[in-house]
């Protein structure tokens, strides 16, 4: 926020086919050549595909850079590690060219081939969306020219490949003082990738996602043309694309918006023992002027020595209190805040946290404080992964599940859930926090439930691969359903954030009235579904004579 996946499948392989096994495509084909699936295929990874089954075009192609035909297996697996699929072929580009005339050349091939096409940032999709069964993936961290540039004008800017990780453009923007406004938990991800899907923070509240702070977009669409895209030029394209789950192209370049960079942080957690407190008081800050620069939360239950282990990174503001607090068989809420200082204006940012504290109603002996640099505050995560990876924890199944709650229906859902069908969280942290949609442009392809303040409510679950138990990969994907199935069954209105669906009618009902707007998309920019496979939206179609 392990063993490898090959040991997983070896170790699970009775699970896995059960859990996983291939289901049949059900496909009619309409008048823009678009297939729309009712149920979705799952294939495992397979041995690989005998050379014969590689199009020699593919071959001969001319290339700035490479194809990889062989040791591939590494583009079938993801962060979810769930997932496994096997593609013919690694694109390694070294130019938008390459991409371009590469996916121009499978939709050349027309309706017959069945070649799909997925691009691939640092591997962190969930439930194989970056992947493409016999298809070609595209490693977009190969794709590094041009090189980054740094606007410094009324309005900065930074433009960057799409294959870039926001961790580069952090550190390559605070060499001109500036950073970009909005971020995500790990910054080890490609901008493309968090582009396709929102890219949501803690700094959301005020600046909206990331798709929000985006001027213009390099795009190469289903068809292969490169197109540049912006609110004013091609804004149909650009609007579908932030958001759009790489259905309608693949971002090559993004100009992304900057903000003047402090160098410190003001880093601070609170607890609460009520739910209706605790959101209140998140609420009150996203609403404030004010306010801090960073408000999340976490839900904690039943968790031994919480404020013991919290020493380790933060310091208690009254110790002796402090160690009299009991974590034990409660649930409790940890809100997370963070304000953003230079060094000259301590005494003034002091002040300023000291009175939006005294505004908030959390329990006095669990307030912590720390002060870090801004860089390390960003890439804080990035510390938790150094350690997961030492001791063989990171490369385990991840059956993550994140969802948009509407304000007026969070309390009933943390009454429901937090304690009755999530009794702990040791497989885990869950994140909740509000973000402000007044912030965040409603043009995009992203879907979010139709209230003014909604909740990030994500279950950021690690599963041990061998395990039977409550920290196994079934308990977690069914405790995973009964989430979603109270959601319906209470129709709270829910949406999922990084969604995931088994077939059409899913998919349908979670764009609603957006879903017409999607297809026509589709339609225009990847007419034959060559695009991102893996997110099993649309099928790539099969003429019949």
């Amino acid at each position: 926020m392990g063993s490898p996946a090959c040991g997983f499948l070896k170790q699970n392989n009775v699970i896995f086919l059960r859990l996983f096994m291939i289901l049949v495509f059900s496909c009619i084909p309409d008048g823009t050549n678009l297939c729309f699936n009712n149920s979705f295929d799952t294939p495992t990874i397979s041995p690989r595909s005998a050379s014969s089954s590689i199009p020699l075009s593919l071959k001969t192609q001319t290339l700035d850079g490479y194809f990889s035909f062989e040791n591939i297996e590494y583009a079938a697996k993801d962060f979810g590690n769930i997932y496994h699929y096997l593609p013919i072929a690694v694109l390694h580009p070294k130019s938008v060219s390459d991409i371009s005339s590469t996916i121009k050349h499978i939709f050349d091939m027309g309706s017959p081939a069945k070649l799909t096409v997925a691009a691939r940032g640092h591997g962190h999709s969930l439930q194989g969306q970056a992947q493409a069964y016999q298809g070609v993936v595209i490693n977009m961290e190969s794709l590094k020219r041009p090189s980054m540039y740094v606007g410094t004008g009324e309005l900065p800017y930074v433009d960057v490949s799409g294959g870039e990780l926001w961790i580069n453009i952090l550190h390559e923007t605070l060499k001109y003082g500036l950073s970009p406004k909005s971020w995500t938990d790990y910054l080890h991800l490609t901008v493309g990738g968090t582009l396709s899907n929102a890219g949501i923070s803690g700094q959301s509240f005020r600046h909206g996602p990331q798709i929000n702070n985006v001027y213009q977009l390099e795009v190469v669409t289903g068809r292969g043309e490169v197109l540049t895209c912006s609110e004013k030029q091609n804004a149909d394209l650009f609007y579908g694309v932030l958001g759009g789950l790489g259905q309608f192209g693949i971002i090559t370049r993004a100009r992304i918006s900057l903000r003047p960079a402090e160098k410190m942080v003001k880093w601070i957690r609170v607890l609460y023992s009520e739910f209706a407190t605790f959101s209140n008081d998140q609420e009150h800050l996203i609403s404030s002027e004010n306010s801090f620069d960073y408000i999340e939360g976490f839900v904690i239950i039943n968790r031994t020595g919480l404020l013991n282990n919290w020493r380790s990174s933060f310091n208690p503001k009254d110790p002796i209190q402090a160690s009299q607090f009991s974590s034990d068989g409660k649930i409790l809420y940890c809100l997370e805040m963070a304000k953003y200082f230079n060094p000259e204006d301590t005494d003034i940012i002091n002040q300023n946290i000291e009175k939006l504290l005294s505004e908030l109603n959390y329990i006095s002996s669990t307030l912590f404080l720390s002060e870090v640099s801004y860089v390390e505050f960003l890439d804080r995560v990035h510390l938790s992964e150094i350690k997961l990876r030492s001791k063989g924890l990171w490369e385990v199944p991840h059956p993550w599940l994140n969802l948009l709650i509407p304000k007026s229906r969070i309390l009933y859902f943390a009454q429901e859930v937090f304690g009755k069908i999530v009794k702990e969280n040791s497989n885990g942290p869950i994140l909740i926090y509000p973000v402000n949609k007044a912030r965040w442009n409603n043009r995009t392809s992203m879907v979010t439930p139709e209230e003014d303040i909604i909740y990030l409510v994500a279950f950021l679950s690690s599963a041990l691969p061998s395990s039977t138990g409550t920290d196994g990969l079934q308990h977690i994907i069914t405790q995973n359903q009964h989430i979603l199935d109270f959601c319906a069954k209470a129709q709270l209105g829910v949406k999922q954030y990084l969604p995931h669906y088994s077939n059409q009618d899913e998919w349908q009902a979670h764009f609603g009235p957006q879903w017409d707007t999607f297809v026509q998309r589709k339609s225009a920019y990847d007419p034959l579904a060559i695009l991102a496979p893996g997110q099993r939206i649309f099928q790539k179609a099969i003429s019949i004579s």
